[in-house]
């Protein structure tokens, strides 16, 4: 056993931490100013992560704001500063239970955040991502901002069946907004899974917003009645796809100024919230300029996982 860690929860499931089931995340500090080297290692283990990739002032800017935005929304506790972020008790987080408003929320959280966008979308990350495809890049418009309270993490899942309309290199960057500890729990990567695109073929093939319509749903689909027959989940169960897949769940006690990046064939999800704390996090997308974008993700108002985005087809 990892004798060092604390209970460690993903959906509920308390995970194996032997040494053969979980680890600390590879760190790619040591080549991080070898575009090569980079891209090498990405290869290898299917994502990079850099810790201190950010200056902390920067984050903490960052995340004043998205602090102010829940404090005016009545979610956080008030007998603690703000900057703390923990949740209100009661607090009414149905908004979030659905994808449409929760898009909305996004959109506001990151619109609204000028240090949030120059972090994400100016100077090192840009050019850590020029070197990394060796040329101009271009990034989706949307982003994806997390505020997560206590409660499960996300399913396993890969990014592809979200946004794989476009170039196959695209790649998913991960930033969180705070300290996080095991039992406020961040994002896992399940070791070696980039290379398991055969075996997880049929799920990879698949893309969220196409549905069948020739099914009872597809009216409702077409419709927005329901955003989606299907979500994208892998597996429900962290502990038993580890088993089936192989490979160990590798996570970090995350700082403000990490960077993790990975692929779309890359299995992650996150662990549970086992705190009154919220966890702040983002999701940003980036790839070649030279290639085709998925244009989901573009223009100033992205139509997202909306009805202009399903696709039907005869299944």
């Amino acid at each position: 056993m990892n004798a060092t860690l604390p209970r460690i929860l993903a959906k509920g499931r308390e995970l194996d931490l032997s040494e053969g089931s979980f680890g600390e995340l590879h760190r790619s500090n040591d080549v991080a100013g070898d575009s090569a080297a980079l891209r090498q290692r990405f290869a290898e283990d299917g994502y990079l992560f850099l810790p201190g990739f950010f200056a902390r002032a920067d984050v903490i800017e960052a995340r004043k704001l998205i602090t102010a935005a829940l404090a005016q929304k009545g979610l956080l506790d008030p007998a603690y500063p703000v900057m703390d972020a923990v949740k209100k008790e009661g607090a009414d987080m149905k908004f979030l239970a659905d994808p449409r408003p929760t898009v909305d929320f996004m959109n506001s959280l990151a619109r609204g955040n000028a240090p949030m966008m120059r972090l994400l979308y100016s100077g090192k990350i840009i050019g850590l991502f020029e070197g990394f495809f060796g040329e101009s890049i271009r990034h989706f418009d949307f982003t994806w901002v997390r505020t997560m309270s206590k409660g499960f993490g996300t399913d396993p899942h890969c990014d592809n069946v979200y946004m794989g309309r476009g170039s196959s290199r695209l790649c998913s960057a991960w930033v969180p907004y705070g300290d996080i500890t095991y039992d406020i729990g961040g994002l896992m990567i399940l070791e070696g899974s980039h290379l398991q695109a055969d075996r997880l073929k049929n799920y990879l093939n698949r893309d969220v917003d196409n549905y069948c319509e020739n099914r009872p749903e597809a009216a409702r689909i077409k419709s927005g009645e329901i955003p989606w027959k299907w979500g994208g989940v892998l597996s429900t169960n962290p502990y038993s796809l580890r088993e089936h897949l192989g490979g160990r769940w590798l996570s970090a006690e995350y700082r403000m100024g990490d960077l993790l990046v990975f692929g779309m064939r890359t299995v992650h999800a996150s662990l549970d919230n086992q705190t009154h704390f919220f966890r702040f996090s983002t999701d940003t997308r980036y790839q070649p300029a030279s290639e085709p974008i998925d244009g989901r993700w573009i223009g100033e108002n992205p139509i997202g996982h909306g009805v202009a985005a399903k696709r039907s087809m005869i299944c």
